[in-house]
């Protein structure tokens, strides 16, 4: 019998039922009352199964409407619907009216039903309460989830106390139990009690190994996820659907692909690839390995997509650097009606800073003001996304305005803005914020450092670029790497200071990389210093070979002063060793989009049209500039 012709079924018992109620004394109509509630509890059932409010609420308005709700069985199954269907606030309504006819199994679901909708304060609140009644005891339903809700506020004592109880009440080998508190025990960072709590039990099963496996991989510890997931396939135990998502985090990490595509096989075998949290998994593993086109295969044949399917694609576009699908794909998310979170809204603005598109960027704010994703007991990380998207597009107005209204600042917040006065060439407005930073007594950190001098270096305050970079180890106990000395090379060498940026190169105690010298060579460009400009790309090319910067800088060098020969040696031995000039491109906003486009760029179907216009263009700016000479 499918799910529709239990509920039709229910419908059709309804006129009995109203009949029951209204003539319970009669033994006749007395006998179609377990065939009614076990109809009407089944409906109730598939209504949490499918997440389909409207028959819920239809069933639950039949019960009150005859009068049948001092039972504890539709209590529960009452509150088991509405949090499923996400409808916390009816589920607590509930559970509120029905003090009369609570028992363990209405407080298992309420408990439950806080817990899985993210309330656990809310659920420990109500176990305390259930634990002053003497009529009422916790069962083996109860403990996991409190356990649950205790470690998602991070009450260790409390933990411990419920694991004291687990075994008073003679539950300490429950599977379902050990599970709790294993995944809770690591999840705290108590490690060695996870590992007691599993190796003691008598017998395991498939959801105590996932607890354990899943566990490893949310704290990072990824070796000891694969060391369980070894021996749990030793011991002939079928990894499920929830095995295969913790193992896939941990070969995420490692960059392990190949074991990845393994799994993905086993995952096709078992058909676990009909389960959108497996898909989502291999998403991630295939965009960390940066094979974005499996990771888009994988996303296209997800028949229902939810917000961590959208999330994990967006996610992957971001870090395989491609901006204008991220963007793409975060309005195709919209047009599909799954709404966005912190997660999404933290990994698109990014690609609006990338791209200098403040339009989508201002869009995407606009967003999460108007479904109140942004407020001051938001996730720190969206705020100084929207700070830092306004900061490199170049509105520092906007970035400021953001800034000036969260009430809870943290360093990162500091940074984002010391950082975008610096590149933006304010560096009097970067250092400002940099000393009241200082008054509200947060300690700069080694980005704050970076953004500071880089703030002097732009805008050419050589004297305060010096003493911050003194300060930073002997007042600060903050040891230079080598991005504050590429900064300070940078700052002198565009003051001129070629020789003490060649000196401060030549002490520099840390690896050096190309990128220092590659700053001191523009510098000797800057200021046509044809000797120290030949060290400097003779050090890039040992460090740095196959990179077309220095060629290109010390061949602008060249032609600078007239040493042709030297710019036609460069461009041979770029050509001898098969290194060639990236090409580069613009982005410009136009419509709905990032429109990006490349020197010579034949790709848009009205080229001709452009072209045509361009030559035009050039043709009366030269036929001007005749004019006015």
């Amino acid at each position: 019998m499918n799910k529709a012709t239990i509920f039709k079924g229910f419908i059709k018992l309804r006129p009995q039922f109203h009949t029951i109620l209204n003539f319970s004394s009669s033994s006749a109509t007395n006998q179609w009352i377990p065939t009614i509630t076990s109809s009407c509890i089944t409906s109730l059932q598939l209504s949490a199964q499918e997440r389909n409010l409207t028959k819920g609420k239809e069933l639950h308005s039949y019960i009150l409407r005859n009068g049948f709700t001092n039972s504890p069985l539709f209590t529960t199954s009452l509150i088991n619907m509405y949090s499923k269907c996400n409808q916390i606030r009816e589920s607590l309504f509930v559970f509120d009216t029905s003090i009369h006819c609570r028992n363990v199994f209405v407080y298992n679901a309420i408990i439950s039903g806080l817990v899985s909708n993210g309330l656990p304060r809310n659920a420990i609140e109500i176990y305390n309460g259930m634990q002053q009644l003497d009529c009422i005891m916790p069962d083996k339903f109860t403990f996991p989830c409190v356990i649950k809700a205790f470690s998602e506020v991070n009450q260790v004592i409390d933990v411990m106390k419920i694991h004291g109880l687990v075994f008073k009440f003679g539950l300490e080998f429950d599977v379902y139990i050990g599970s709790a508190l294993s995944h809770c025990y690591l999840k705290i960072g108590l490690i060695n009690s996870a590992d007691k709590v599993f190796v003691e039990m008598p017998t395991r099963d498939v959801v105590l190994w996932n607890a354990m496996i899943n566990g490893y991989a949310q704290i990072g510890q990824h070796d000891r996820a694969l060391q369980v997931f070894g021996l749990m396939v030793e011991q002939g135990f079928v990894p499920s659907r929830f095995t295969v998502t913790g193992i896939l985090s941990a070969f995420a990490s490692n960059g392990d692909l190949k074991s990845g595509m393994a799994i993905h096989g086993f995952v096709i075998k078992m058909n676990y690839d009909s389960g959108v949290a497996v898909s989502n998994a291999l998403i991630d593993i295939y965009g960390k390995c940066k094979r974005l086109e499996d990771a888009k295969t994988v996303f296209n044949v997800i028949h229902e997509k939810d917000v961590f399917s959208w999330n994990s694609i967006i996610c992957v576009h971001e870090q395989c650097g491609d901006h204008d699908e991220t963007l793409r794909h975060f309005y195709a998310m919209l047009r599909a009606g799954v709404k966005p979170d912190l997660v999404t809204i933290t990994t698109v603005l990014p690609a609006c800073a990338r791209l200098a598109a403040i339009n989508r960027g201002k869009e995407i704010h606009a967003y999460t003001i108007v479904n109140g994703l942004e407020n001051d007991f938001c996730d720190m990380n969206a705020k100084n996304a929207i700070i830092d998207m306004y900061a490199k597009c170049g509105s520092m107005r906007d970035a400021r305005l953001v800034f000036d209204q969260t009430s809870r600042k943290d360093l990162a917040s500091w940074n984002i803005m010391i950082m975008g006065y610096g590149i933006h060439g304010l560096g009097e407005e970067a250092i400002r914020m940099f000393h009241a930073m200082r008054e509200t007594r947060l300690d700069p950190d080694e980005i704050t450092f970076v953004g500071i001098l880089s703030a002097c270096s732009h805008a050419g305050l050589l004297s305060q670029g010096r003493e911050f970079f003194a300060n930073m180890q002997t007042k600060f106990g903050i040891t230079p790497t080598v991005e504050h000395y590429t900064c300070m090379v940078d700052l002198l060498g565009r003051a001129g200071e070629l020789n003490e940026a060649y000196e401060l190169i030549s002490k520099i105690r840390v690896e050096i990389n190309p990128i220092v010298w590659r700053a001191f060579l523009a510098a000797c460009r800057l200021h046509g210093n044809t000797d120290l400009a030949e060290i400097a790309t003779k050090r890039i090319c040992e460090l740095d070979p196959y990179h077309c910067g220095s060629y290109v800088l010390m061949s602008n060098i060249y032609g600078a002063i007239g040493r042709y020969d030297e710019v036609s040696h460069v461009r041979h031995s770029m050509r001898g060793k098969n290194v060639r000039k990236t090409l580069g491109c613009s982005w410009i906003e136009l419509g709905n989009g990032v429109r990006v486009f490349s020197t010579g760029d034949r790709t848009h179907p009205e080229d001709s049209l452009i072209y045509a216009l361009l030559n035009s263009l050039t043709t009366w700016i030269a036929g001007s500039y005749l004019v006015l000479v």
